[in-house]
């Protein structure tokens, strides 16, 4: 059964940084490319970033360009979001995800056929 747990979220004031991470068990996770995506209270889940399964494309979504990075260590299974200088508008529930689709370029969350719980990101002002 495969699971992906993220951790790593938390209470942050404006400017300031977290490094959510997101461990996978269950599943070849070198073969799968995985991306980030956020949901905030009323609105629909969004696309954050992606990295392909060797970690060599990397994309964003214009709204966080410059500020967050994705990177992974499959060695760990895990795949983490650097975000520095956040903004209020950042707050929302981060999710990660896991999908076959290795090498593409996965925005949508069609593309995706596992997800994590979600960890809480809150961006004070």
């Amino acid at each position: 059964q495969v699971h992906l747990v993220e951790s790593g979220g938390g209470l942050v004031q404006a400017g300031g940084s977290l490094r959510p991470s997101c461990a996978a068990s269950g599943l070849t996770f070198s073969n799968y490319g995985m991306g980030w995506f956020r949901q905030a209270p009323g609105r629909e889940r969004e696309f954050v970033a992606g990295i392909t399964f060797t970690g060599n494309r990397l994309y964003y979504s214009d709204s966080v360009k410059g500020r967050f990075t994705i990177s992974r260590d499959n060695p760990k299974s895990t795949v983490y979001l650097e975000m520095n200088s956040l903004k209020p508008e950042d707050t929302a529930v981060y999710y990660c995800a896991a999908s076959r689709y290795g090498a593409g370029y996965n925005t949508s969350p069609d593309r995706y056929d596992y997800w994590g719980q979600g960890t809480q990101v809150i961006v004070s002002s």
